[in-house]
Formats: C-alpha cells, structure tokens, sequence
C-alpha cells in the first residue's frame, strides 16, 4: 500500500475548477455579496474600536475576529479596483469593479481549500497501479471535493467564503490523519477564530486529541490500553488554543469589549429556524404544528383567533410562537443537540477507531448540530458533507450515506438561486455532480452503494423539482401560497438528511466497519 502521487492530474483538476468559478462571476449573488462589501468597508473605513458597533448597514459584523482582519487584509487590494466600495455609507454598492473583486478574492483565496484537499488525498491509501487514475479513491475524493456542488453554489453564485475556510477544517483533519496532531490544533484553533460555526465539530477535536495525543497507548495485543497521560502534551494544545484565541479577541478585552463582540456572534434573538428553514428536525417540528394546528381548527379544537399569527414561512428572520406543539427555546435546541452527539463522543473515547473514528465522530457532531441548533443555516450541511466525501471513497457503507446526505443536502440549497437565468446553471450542476457521484463510487467500491428505498426516495427528487420548478409558477397557488416551494423542499430534505443521521449512528453502535481495513492513513 502507498500514499498516491497526485503530481500529474491534481493541478489540471484544480485549474478546471478554477476556470469554472470563472464563468459565474456575472451570475445572480445574494444578500451575502453586500454584507462581506460592508465588511469590506467596515474594517477599512473605521477604527479596530468601532468594528462591533458599526451598524449603518442592517449587515452588521458578526464574525469572529479573525474574519474581520481577513476583510481587512483584502480591502487593501479592494481599494486598486474601486475605492467607492470601501465606503460604509454606500450601501448595496455594486458596481462591476465591486463585483469583479468579490468574485475573485473567493476565487483567489480558494487555493487553501485546493492545498487542503491535496493533503487529503495524500492520506488515502491505494495499490500502485492497480487501477486506471480515474478509477483511484485519490482521484475520487479529489473530484467530490473540489467540484463540491454545494461550495460551487453558494460560494461562487450565491456568495460566500466558505472555500476559504473548510480549506482550513481539511488541512486540519489531513494533519490530525498524518497524526501531526499539533499543527492539527492549531489550525482548526484559526478555523474557529474565522467563523465559530466551527463549534459544531469542536467536541469531536477536544475528545480526540484528548484520547490520541494527551494519552499513549499500548495496542499490541489487539487491545488498546493507555499507558500514561502526558500534562505536557495537555499543556501544550492549551497553550495554541489560548494563544490563538488571545490574538484574536486581545485586542477587544483590552477595549472592553469583549461581550459586545460575543452579543454579535451569538444573536439568540433571532428565531428557531432560518428565513428559509433548513432541513433538519425543526422543519419538520415545525410543519407537525402546523398540521395540527389546522385539524384543530377544522375539528373545533381549537379557535382560529387564538392562535399566534404564523410567522414562520414569512421570509423574515424573526422568533415565532407555535401553535400547538410547544414552543422551543435556544437552551432546548442546545440541549438536543448534546444529547444527539454525546453518543458519537463517548464512542470515540471508549472504542477509538483511529482516522475512520475520528471523522465519523466529526460528521456526526456536525450533523447533529444541524438538525438540533437553534436558527441554523441552510448552508451549515456542508460541514458534514465535505468531511464525509473522505469516508466515502474508503467504504462501501459510508458511500451510500454520502450518496443520500449530500444529493438532499445539495438539492436544499436550490432555493437559495431563485432566479430564472441560473436555473439551468443550479440544474445542469446538479445532474453532473450526482452522475458522476454515482458512477465514480459505485466502480471504487464494484457494485451498488444504495439499498433500494434509498434508490426510490432520491428519484422522488425529480418530482420535487418538477412541481417546484416548473408547475408551481404556473399555477394560481403560487400567489396564495408563495412559500409552498420551500416548504415542500425542506421537509422532503429533511426526511433523507434524518435518515443519513440515523444510518451513520447505526453503522456506529453495530461496528459494521470492524472489520474492514480503512484505506485512510
């Protein structure tokens, strides 16, 4: 067995995608494009002391701050393409220069994700010239990743620097892989201090380094036995957390004011679910209320004026009172999501299964933090999908869960590009990315990866998409009901992305991977 030589075909990949971000740059971009141009202006604009306070824009800085100096570092470069763009009071500022630099600082600053999925590959374990380059998990993993459909969508049309970042969350994991555990902490201690939605996989770092790296261990008789506990070791990932950690937020203790940095970061006045809600346990909590909701009215249960106007398909971020089934607060959504990784987590302490353990450990902590946290982002799916493509290439099992999470994850963000132009775009991407994510697994691991009501539940994609695209604006209903489109998407999202929860949590407490041989290093 040998680590892969990505050397001859792993640039033409990178270069390929590259030009292909290219073509979007005149396409539809979000709201997100005018709050990172806020950012922009902010930071550049306006003194360290006035970042967090800012608040001309509705967009106000609600990143961590090494984000904020990240926008910092570009609008120094923003400036030699139109210096009008850097101007707070400019809002919705969008000129062809503006967009020509979004568009490429997101380009551009993707070579760290390329970097970060090169080292991936480099840990995936395959037979010298035993297959064809296409037909190698290096080459594999290499495609999913880098045409990730999701990160072309949102980063690329949508607008974002997601790229950027889960570069850093790859590089981490692809050094915790080479069991270089300290530059492994210290990167994901800068993930965490770009965008703390990083939290969500946080418990599954602190639960391995802890076990991996603090503790040695003795494994020659099959069985794993820890030795000793070394405090220096213990010391020493301290010491990177809280120096990363002071670099970033010194300068606002010292400022005092450091809690109103963190009333930025964590806004629980907002509500339970997203504008558009995401597909996880709340859509479907929600659409049970809901349902009831309605019975009860028709079978005089209960008074129509009694009941809280419904907010909650409205397309506003804004807190809701539910109808019928109780109300849920952010201290229920974060104790739901505890209990949905606690298991995960004691797993990994108490049955370590090295690389496979600790990434299926992450997946999970990421997923249950998405179906459980309080106003989650639709977008948030792809911190499961992108470290579950690793797992995918290397086991049959996890390839069919990837299959159904990242088709259903992927098809969620479709609403986000509503607009007509990009619909063939959003289309055309989606068909090429899951064609080929179905051939390419199903050839590395010779023979299917789906169970057949898999199989039927993501053909019934096409109908979804059917009705939501083509008979729903040409039917009456799409002035009555407006926000049908989203609802249906989600709650059918919701179905396959609770089922992938189940099934990689089943594949967890059943050891059904025991006994194979991981090609991860």
């Amino acid at each position: 067995m040998a680590a892969p030589d990505t050397g001859g075909w792993f640039p033409a990949l990178a270069v390929g995608v590259s030009l292909l971000k290219c073509l979007f740059i005149n396409a539809y971009h979000s709201t997100d494009f005018e709050v990172h141009r806020n950012w922009l202006a902010i930071t550049h604009s306006l003194p360290v002391s006035r970042w967090y306070y800012e608040n001309t824009s509705a967009w106000t800085l609600d990143y961590p701050p090494l984000f904020a100096w990240f926008e910092f570092g570009l609008s120094h470069v923003a400036r030699q393409f139109d210096r009008n763009m850097l101007l707070v009071e400019n809002l919705n500022y969008a000129s062809a220069s503006t967009v020509l630099f979004q568009r490429l600082s997101v380009i551009a600053t993707d070579v760290v994700f390329i970097f970060a999925v090169r080292e991936c590959c480099r840990c995936v374990q395959e037979q010298k010239g035993s297959r064809d380059v296409l037909s190698r998990p290096s080459f594999v993993l290499a495609s999913l990743l880098l045409y990730n459909l999701g990160l072309l969508i949102v980063d690329h049309i949508h607008f974002q620097y997601n790229g950027f970042l889960f570069g850093f969350l790859l590089l981490s994991v692809a050094k915790h892989l080479q069991s270089q555990h300290l530059q492994g902490a210290l990167l994901f201690s800068i993930l965490l201090n770009l965008k703390h939605i990083y939290l969500y996989v946080a418990p599954a770092y602190g639960i391995y380094l802890l076990r991996s790296y603090c503790f040695t261990q003795d494994n020659r008789d099959g069985s794993v036995r820890w030795t000793s506990f070394s405090p220096l070791r213990l010391l020493a990932l301290g010491t990177i957390v809280v120096s990363v950690c002071a670099l970033s937020f010194g300068p606002f203790i010292v400022m005092g004011q450091l809690s109103q940095v963190l009333s930025r970061l964590f806004p629980f006045q907002r509500g339970l679910c997203h504008a558009y809600w995401a597909p996880n346990v709340w859509a479907l909590y929600n659409v049970l209320d809901k349902i009831l909701a309605v019975l009860g009215v028709r079978l005089k249960l209960l008074e129509e004026e009694e009941l809280p106007l419904a907010s909650m398909t409205g397309g506003l971020v804004q807190e809701f009172q539910h109808s019928v089934l109780p109300s849920v607060s952010p201290s229920v959504t974060l104790v739901c999501s505890l209990l949905s990784i606690l298991p995960s987590l004691v797993s990994l302490w108490l049955c370590p299964r090295g690389a496979r353990g600790f990434l299926r450990c992450l997946v999970l902590c990421s997923l249950g933090s998405f179906m459980f946290g309080w106003h989650v982002h639709e977008k948030a799916v792809l911190l499961a999908v992108l470290p579950l493509s690793l797992l995918a290439v290397e086991s049959r099992e996890d390839a069919g869960v990837f299959l159904v999470l990242s088709t259903t994850g992927h098809y969620s963000l479709f609403p986000l590009i509503f607009t007509p132009a990009e619909l063939p775009i959003k289309v055309v991407l989606m068909v090429m990315f899951s064609i080929y994510s179905f051939t390419a697994l199903r050839k590395l691991h010779s023979g299917p990866v789906l169970r057949p009501l898999e199989t039927v539940y993501l053909l019934g994609l096409f109908a979804v998409a059917f009705v939501c695209e083509v008979v729903f604006p040409l039917s009456p209903w799409q002035r009555e009901l407006p926000f049908l489109p989203l609802l249906v998407t989600s709650v059918y999202c919701s179905v396959g992305v609770c089922y992938s929860f189940l099934r990689l949590y089943t594949g967890l407490l059943r050891h059904e991977d025991s006994g194979e041989k991981s090609k991860l290093q």
